[in-house]
């Protein structure tokens, strides 16, 4: 929901709003000193449905925003909730407004009430039905209505934990959007960047801290990070906390905070199984268990396909799809990074440039990355399952499962990066001799038995290649 999120700045004055009794919506800031198109045959197709913490000089010297002065009224929608229903603090509202959302996803509906009321709740949604504005704007709201004085340095209010750096980055820049016209700072800190810096950055008035657990324990052991007075805690995608192992870690940061029922706990997860009930059981107080479209794994405006293909076929049937289908950003999932670099190498033989993401491309340069796709730079990515739960971006057309993953949960998690936010997307995905082993664990979770259809002829058909002058190109654009 997220990934088309913009920063826009005007210069002059900061005006202060008009008084408004309508409710309004915000979130945090940081400069606080205080506390044509081709598609695939229907028959083929199974229908189911800041990046960098560190703040630089520039970044201070950004023109101040203008707030805007009216509130403008939402159409009365029938079976639609608008935000401007809700009981919000209106610098949110303006933000909210600024980002032009007008009416709740069902999970932010199914939740956002219960969150206004200081409830503990435990929420199953898919990525990308908009969580992360739920437990935002209810985290905004709370901050913005108990303002709290002499707030100590490096002693955060809210405590957002994500299992990966990609998924922290998001939900800080979502943060910045959602509360560009508050008076809020939140911060991300995560392994993989300058711990000095990050530890600087702690010693400030801190609304919202979002972090990794490792990066926020190693800063909690030390004088940096204080979670003795965390007021609202976040456990974001706990099923892949769960399965990253950092369950231990999470349970030890936990016990830095406030007792249970001295805060507010959210915890959200694609999954709620027994092992995720349990720790919200262990984690929350009398919390309230909500399911968003609790019979589809994966969202309808997906269209999922598979092609029944030998492992020498996938090449030239994905320079099908590159070259003939009009598409805004295509993902491409492999099982391992040596496949995904051979097959990196291979896309630039045919003039095809791909960015590539691994476990083990350094940060910094993850970062570029992942900027770089978001910001439509480069179309293709290419990527294992240790980036499928941490790429948040906006308008992915297509996600191509070049391997099929051998646990279903990835599979599902992997095609999420399409269809997002009520966006049709499609998801294909090769069969061959290996993969066609593990299509039966997905049909079972998702109760669906998927058609496999043979490619016609003109998908088999490889391009010419390109001079070797466009090939070294491709191959600098990662260095």
């Amino acid at each position: 929901m997220f990934g088309f999120l913009k920063k826009i700045f005007g210069g002059g004055k900061k005006e202060e709003p008009k008084k408004n009794t309508a409710p309004i919506a915000q979130n945090s800031n940081k400069n606080r000193k205080k506390s044509t198109k081709k598609t695939l045959p229907d028959k083929a197709m199974g229908k189911n449905n800041k990046a960098n913490p560190k703040k630089t000089k520039a970044a201070k010297q950004v023109k101040k925003l203008v707030k805007p002065t009216i509130l403008e009224d939402v159409e009365i929608v029938e079976g639609k909730k608008r935000f401007f229903d809700y009981d919000l603090h209106q610098d949110i509202l303006f933000g909210l407004q600024k980002l032009n959302f007008k009416y709740c996803t069902p999970i932010q509906e199914m939740t956002l009430d219960l969150l206004l009321q200081g409830k503990d709740i435990a929420g199953k949604a898919q990525t990308g039905t908009g969580k992360t504005a739920a437990f935002l704007i209810s985290t905004f709201n709370y901050l913005l209505n108990n303002p709290l004085e002499n707030q100590p340095k490096g002693t955060p209010r809210c405590l957002i934990l994500a299992p990966t750096r990609e998924l922290a980055m998001q939900i800080h820049k979502d943060a910045e959007a959602i509360g560009i016209f508050t008076n809020l700072n939140s911060m991300v800190v995560f392994g993989g960047m300058d711990h000095a810096r990050q530890k600087m950055q702690l010693d400030e008035n801190i609304d919202i801290l979002i972090g990794t657990p490792g990066r926020i324990i190693d800063f909690s052991n030390g004088s940096a990070l204080d979670l003795s007075q965390v007021e609202i805690l976040i456990l974001d995608e706990a099923d892949r906390m769960l399965d990253m192992g950092f369950i231990p870690d999470v349970r030890r940061i936990i016990a830095r905070t406030p007792g249970k029922k001295k805060r507010q706990t959210m915890l959200f997860s694609a999954t709620l199984d027994d092992s995720i009930l349990r720790l919200a059981d262990d984690f929350l107080n009398e919390a309230i268990k909500l399911e968003s479209e609790p019979d589809s794994l994966v969202a309808e405006t997906i269209k999922q396909t598979f092609f029944t293909v030998s492992a020498a076929e996938k090449l030239p049937i994905l320079l099908y799809f590159i070259n003939h289908y009009e598409f805004e950003r295509m993902i491409i999932f492999g099982n391992r990074k040596d496949i995904i670099a051979t097959l990196q190498r291979n896309l630039a033989k045919y003039g095809v440039e791909a960015s590539l993401l691994s476990g083990d491309v350094p940060q910094e340069k993850r970062i570029k990355i992942l900027n770089r796709f978001r910001n439509g730079q480069d179309k293709v990515l290419i990527a294992t399952d240790v980036a499928a739960r941490g790429i948040h971006v906006d308008n992915v057309s297509i996600v191509v499962n070049y391997d099929l993953p051998e646990r279903p949960d990835d599979y599902i998690h992997r095609i999420g990066r399409t269809g997002r936010a009520g966006h049709s997307g499609e998801a294909i995905s090769f069969l061959c001799e290996y993969g066609a082993y593990n299509l039966g664990a997905i049909e079972d979770m998702l109760g669906i038995k998927f058609p496999s259809i043979l490619p016609p002829e003109e998908y088999l058909i490889l391009p010419e290649r390109v001079v070797a002058k466009k090939n070294n190109k491709s191959n600098k654009r990662d260095q």
